[in-house]
């Protein structure tokens, strides 16, 4: 693939797959000091880069980036001694540095981003900065993308990380690795983490593409490596719960790069090894019967992925599983897929008077699903007028490329029966 790419290509590539890993890493090395390792590391890359161009790309980017980062933060360690006249704080760091470079192996969370993730989760962060926070520092995610996880503006979001980076600095927390014992009272934001990393690259929230391959991946390693450290009911929903989306990987796209949805798909395409690990991993959790948001959406998925069609999906079981998960875990976004649910066991009458209800408390307004799924019970239902009326709402709110493409052809499709 390497050999395809234009240098510039492979660095962009470079820098998307290895920043996060190498960010994570250096925190840990530089004592806990996020904008000391974020400087330190955009100047590693950026020698990175010239040096690259001459001596060609390194086996292991990571370790370069990290290893040339490091001593670019020890010296700018030592030049804010130098003017500030810290020397003992100079000669502490480069201790801690030291200890910490020596002691990996005896680290109680066996990987450095998973582990910095915990570290931001910390309970002196408010619970709405924390995973916003994580998303933006630790994994890579714009605040743009942030916000569209959240369904709020990106400014909003930006406020919250901006407040967050200002409370860890003015409240002097730490970079403390938590012992295993603190680690369930943070488990819930951890989780929350790893869930959106992997939405953002299972289904990107704009741009040309569909998915973001190296989101995904990266966030089933995460949850892999958290299953392992902490094998909780709801660790291991959310592990099944990837594995299962991930499952129906090659038939959500054409060769176009068009979307399929999940009724259309080939499902002979799917992943049975993916689908089998992850069934396993939601009766394991469900058998603790400590039900929670994402072992019931774990549960969900694997009754699609035990149907051969659409038509033979067990409507009535998935309904009374987002009945229970709206219960445990409310929102407007379970209501509409418990909304879709049902029109697909009851009809598209039944599923749009809950969506219409939704609409008109005020939420998901702004949510283009809401009105796709809205245009589309409509078109069922015959109502051919309003339902090109949803879908170009839908249109308008979207902002990927394949779904404008898929919205823009029902919208096409509804113009033409009406005229």
């Amino acid at each position: 693939m390497a050999s395809m790419e234009t240098f510039e290509e492979q660095v962009s590539r470079i820098y998307r797959e290895n920043f996060g890993k190498a960010f994570a890493t250096l925190i840990r090395l530089l004592g806990g000091d996020f904008d000391l390792a974020e400087e330190a590391l955009q100047e590693a890359f950026a020698k990175g880069i010239s040096a690259w161009r001459t001596q060609g790309v390194p086996e292991n980017p990571t370790a370069w980036l990290v290893s040339t980062a490091r001593f670019k933060g020890i010296d700018m360690i030592r030049r804010r001694a130098r003017l500030t006249d810290l020397k003992s704080d100079l000669l502490r760091r480069e201790d801690e540095i030291e200890e910490w470079n020596h002691f990996l192996a005896a680290e109680e969370i066996p990987d450095d981003r998973l582990r910095l993730i915990f570290t931001c989760c910390h309970p002196a962060i408010d619970p709405k900065v924390q995973v916003p926070l994580t998303l933006r520092e630790v994994c890579g995610l714009t605040n743009e993308e942030i916000a569209s996880a959240f369904l709020a503006k990106p400014t909003t979001m930006a406020q919250r990380i901006v407040r967050g980076k200002a409370k860890i600095r003015d409240a002097g927390i730490p970079y403390v690795v938590p012992d295993l014992e603190d680690l369930p009272e943070r488990l819930d934001a951890v989780l929350s983490v790893i869930y959106l990393v992997f939405n953002e690259g299972y289904c990107a929230s704009a741009g040309d593409m569909l998915t973001r391959v190296d989101l995904s991946e990266e966030a089933i390693r995460l949850g892999r490596v958290l299953v392992e450290l902490l094998p909780d009911p709801e660790a291991q929903g959310l592990l099944a719960l990837m594995l299962l989306h991930e499952s129906r990987r090659a038939a959500r796209v054409s060769p176009e790069g068009d979307i399929i949805l999940l009724e259309d798909q080939d499902r002979s395409l799917w992943n049975r090894a993916l689908i089998e690990e992850g069934a396993a991993l939601v009766g394991r959790s469900l058998a603790s019967r400590q039900l929670g948001s994402f072992n019931l959406q774990a549960a969900i998925a694997a009754v699609h992925s035990e149907a051969p069609s659409s038509e033979d999906t067990d409507w009535n079981q998935i309904v009374a599983l987002y009945t229970i998960l709206l219960r445990a875990s409310p929102s407007p976004v379970v209501e509409l897929n418990r909304a879709v649910a049902i029109a697909m066991r009851d009809g598209p009458e039944a599923g749009l008077a809950l969506i219409d209800e939704i609409l008109s408390r005020g939420d998901l307004q702004e949510y283009h699903l809401a009105h796709a799924a809205r245009g589309e019970l409509l078109r069922r239902a015959g109502k051919l007028h309003p339902a090109r009326e949803a879908i170009e709402r839908a249109l308008s709110l979207a902002k990927q490329e394949p779904e404008r493409r898929l919205l823009l052809q029902r919208f096409e499709s509804l113009s033409e029966q009406e005229g």
